[in-house]
């Protein structure tokens, strides 16, 4: 007899599991990015939208589809066509690059995690140079966090042609993220429906004591209240909330990236959980749920984050003033106490009328301070992670308890999304009576994780990083924008919508609303074909791709163009899941003729 499936041990667990799965690490650096880059809380209006018209309908077709099909994305996409196979196996593709460079985060956390017992923190201060009469050169002209990231970390290479060599401490790091997953992944939904209680619920227990933490800093309403409030304009004119942004296409563009991968559409990990639910199961009520709670912690993250962000800004203003005003008093022999930062500007103009030969010489030294600037410095991904959150921990008091809670939370978040991408590629797999057969389950994920733990070490050599922003730019996006269009013309046009809707109605005993019909049916797949006409518009536009590399005598990142060859990768990388999907159908195609041309009588 077959085997019965596995289920969830009760629904609280697949919604559990689903909110580890989408509340990841881009709902703490990408969100609050997007948040600063387009009018901070008026960002949320395009947001909340686009979370109507196309987060929680495709959250819900998915969710749908697995329930319904009770197998992984490529079982589930044959079941609804035999054309449609390549559908789930460009998931799986898909799923199988971002776990081979997503899990290198949770090494760098680990990493993190491993130094913050250090007092001080090892990113605090520069080390000395080679003969200890000052500190080092490479890190005085960028910064202590910068240095411990850039060469400490990464030890990263000046470009992406010099591959250097494996580091071995981040490559143990990386074997020890993968080790951890393999242990939640072992027993399947048996291991994982115990871990996710832990890797979804830990996170928002340190965002909480952050928020309390955050909201005492010196300077974090600075922080908020550049988020949350208007803007001052040229000329004096203030729009409400930065209603400005809302005519700008890009913000409405990047709103709706946000909301799909954010929810991570399109990588067969929701169909994976579903298809262990209860046929009854209320899988709309679940999408409802899941959207709005994985929304709602992007606005709370950001709260979090601008909060130490003011701090870090208002910090490094004032450290910018006292400098100012010690060279002044020492330049011109001043009384201590007599410059403060009210009265600087006006004996600033006092000194440069008065001894202008003099103020010409210390004003280049002069640096000018403006706590704007330090607001408007827009940093997301591991930028904003592993720099700008260290650069705000290192002057916190208790530095090593925060740096340790921090860095404890990005490691959940990424184990919480690991869990989901390995789900994708496992499910497929074990579902697979032909490989079943001869490999038991545990053997099965062990070699996955092998397999993409070895192919990973490449993210641990020196132009490792450089590698990691190419996977992580380009291996997913088209791709998953194809999927999900493919996906929702399958299940309204294919299969049909009224089919389908007669088939949820006899799961759940509930009728399909009209309006999943209407997002599913129009809105959802024209608002996916939007996002691709942009996206390819845009690469088309920009021309020759372009990488940020570290310049270690400059001590900043600088733009390079990408060689011939690591353009090839990308198109390849691109091509790889996208060809899934005609290919797929185009094999099954020959095979369904030649066996035509087998069976024909013969004369």
């Amino acid at each position: 007899m077959e085997k019965a499936r596995p289920l969830w041990a009760n629904p609280l667990q697949f919604v559990f599991a689903c909110i580890s799965y989408a509340v990841g690490l881009g709902n703490v650096w990408r969100f609050p990015y997007l948040c600063q880059m387009y009018g901070g809380g008026s960002f949320l209006v395009p947001y909340i939208i686009m979370l109507i018209l196309e987060g929680m309908p495709l959250l819900y077709l998915e969710l749908a589809v697995g329930q319904r099909m009770r197998q992984g994305s490529i079982g589930a996409w044959r079941t609804i066509s035999p054309y449609l196979s390549g559908v789930g196996v460009a998931s799986v593709v898909v799923s199988f690059f971002l776990s081979m460079y997503y899990n290198v985060i949770n090494a760098w956390a680990f990493w993190y995690i491993f130094h913050s017992f250090q007092d001080p923190l090892p990113w605090s201060v520069c080390p000395l140079n080679a003969n200890r009469t000052g500190y080092n050169e490479e890190c005085e002209k960028a910064s202590s966090t910068q240095y411990f990231w850039y060469r400490k970390t990464l030890n990263i290479s000046p470009s992406i042609q010099e591959n250097g060599g494996v580091q071995w401490e981040p490559a143990l790091c990386l074997i020890l993220a993968w080790l951890v997953v393999y242990l939640c992944i072992l027993r399947g939904t048996e291991s994982t429906g115990k871990v996710v209680y832990f890797t979804a619920s830990l996170p928002y227990c340190v965002l909480i004591i952050y928020l309390v933490r955050g909201l005492t800093l010196h300077g974090a309403t600075n922080g908020l209240a550049y988020m949350f409030t208007p803007k001052v304009l040229a000329g004096g004119r203030i729009l409400t909330a930065r209603l400005e942004q809302l005519a700008n296409p890009k913000a409405w563009i990047n709103a709706a990236t946000q909301i799909f991968f954010s929810l991570g559409l399109g990588f067969g990990s929701l169909i994976a959980f579903a298809s262990y639910n209860e046929p009854s199961n209320n899988c709309q009520k679940h999408a409802i749920i899941v959207s709005l709670i994985n929304s709602a912690t992007s606005i709370f993250a950001s709260i979090v984050t601008f909060s130490i962000y003011g701090f870090k800004a208002t910090f490094n203003y004032e450290n910018c003033l006292n400098k100012v005003i010690l060279l002044l008093t020492n330049s011109f022999d001043l009384e201590d106490g007599f410059l403060t930062p009210s009265n600087l500007e006006q004996v600033k103009s006092y000194l440069a009328s008065t001894y202008p030969s003099q103020y010409g010489e210390v004003l280049p030294q002069i640096k000018n301070c403006s706590l704007e600037a330090e607001l408007d410095t827009a940093v997301q991904g591991t930028g904003l992670a592993f720099i700008v959150y260290t650069e705000a921990i290192k002057n916190m008091e208790v530095s090593q308890l925060w740096s340790v809670l921090y860095f404890f939370m990005l490691l959940m978040l990424g184990i919480g999304s690991m869990l989901g991408n390995t789900a994708a590629i496992l499910t497929p797999l074990t579902d697979s009576k032909a490989i079943t057969k001869h490999l038991p389950k545990e053997a099965i994920s062990g070699l996955v994780c092998l397999i993409s733990c070895a192919v990973g070490m490449v993210f641990t050599m020196e132009a490792g990083n450089y590698w990691f922003d190419i996977f992580n730019d380009y291996a997913a996006t088209l791709s998953l924008l194809l999927i999900v269009l493919v996906e929702t013309i399958a299940v309204c046009y294919v299969y049909g919508l009224r089919r389908f809707e007669g088939d949820l109605q006899s799961m759940t005993g509930r009728s399909l609303n009209w309006y999943w019909k209407i997002m599913w049916a129009g809105v959802s797949p024209l608002l996916i074909i939007s996002l691709l006409l942009f996206y390819l518009s845009d690469y088309i536009l920009t021309g020759t791709l372009q990488y940020q590399a570290w310049d270690a005598s400059q001590g900043q990142l600088v733009t390079k163009d990408y060689p011939v060859y690591a353009l090839v990768f990308i198109g390849l990388l691109v091509a790889s899941a996208t060809m899934c999907i005609p290919l797929a159908a185009l094999g099954t195609f020959v095979m369904r003729r030649l066996k035509r041309g087998d069976a024909a009588p013969v004369a």
